[in-house]
């Protein structure tokens, strides 16, 4: 009977890793990733399990928007990067208050300010997520350089310059695990499915909804919302 459990234990687990394998396509220049997201430090607001748990990626050609959007509160922050029209947006709202930043070309957006100065060192490790290869690159602070994070990144998903929203702009592939850090906590996200799909080009235009607002402004609203 033990031997039972374990070997069907082993079938799922086998079956699950096969299945994330088989959903990588490679060189797909449009559909989706889905994220898991982890958080780490003390939040001084919102308890965690309030706090989005997933962060959706729609990409196509050169455009690519981030996605995390809480269902409670209809509180959340995006990310627009859009070559075509030069946008590069950075929205956030919580409740009715609706916010966005467009920053300049090279500008760092609202939000980071933690992440400011970080070095970013490309390897030759190299690991698999959802079939897909990927190169590690390490990633460190100024404060204390020998404190090292991972970003894991690939090359097979065909978008040009996928990070230009991010502080990880230097890094040229589709971030597959890597970390945020804002409002004085630490998002961890991890790829955990990639769609192949048509995807609207409606998407990447700018929001109307939401109201202009400065750097400094937008470094604020977002302060609040983490610490709501």
């Amino acid at each position: 009977m033990r031997f039972k459990s374990s070997f069907i234990l082993i079938l799922l687990v086998a079956l699950s890793f096969w299945s994330c394998k088989k959903s990588g396509n490679r060189d797909i220049d449009q559909g989706e990733i889905f994220f898991n997201i982890e958080y780490k430090g003390k939040l001084m607001g919102f308890h965690k399990e309030f706090m989005p748990k997933q962060m959706v990626v729609s990409f196509k050609d050169d455009k690519i928007l981030f996605d995390i959007t809480s269902n409670i509160g209809n509180s959340g922050i995006k990310f627009l990067s859009n070559p075509d029209l030069d946008i590069s947006d950075l929205y956030s709202s919580l409740l009715s208050y609706k916010y966005y930043y467009s920053a300049k070309p090279g500008e760092s957006m609202p939000g980071f300010s933690a992440m400011e100065g970080i070095e970013v060192n490309k390897t030759n490790r190299t690991v698999d997520i959802c079939g897909y290869h990927c190169q590690i690159a390490e990633v460190t602070f100024p404060a204390d350089r020998n404190v090292v994070y991972e970003v894991w990144y690939t090359k097979e998903i065909d978008v040009d310059n996928p990070n230009s929203a991010t502080p990880f702009e230097e890094i040229d592939g589709v971030v597959m695990k890597f970390f945020f850090l804002i409002g004085g906590i630490e998002m961890h996200f991890t790829a955990e499915n990639v769609y192949s799909k048509e995807i609207d080009d409606n998407i990447f235009l700018r929001r109307k909804d939401y109201k202009p607002a400065t750097k400094e402004g937008m470094d604020t609203f977002i302060e609040k919302m983490i610490n709501f």
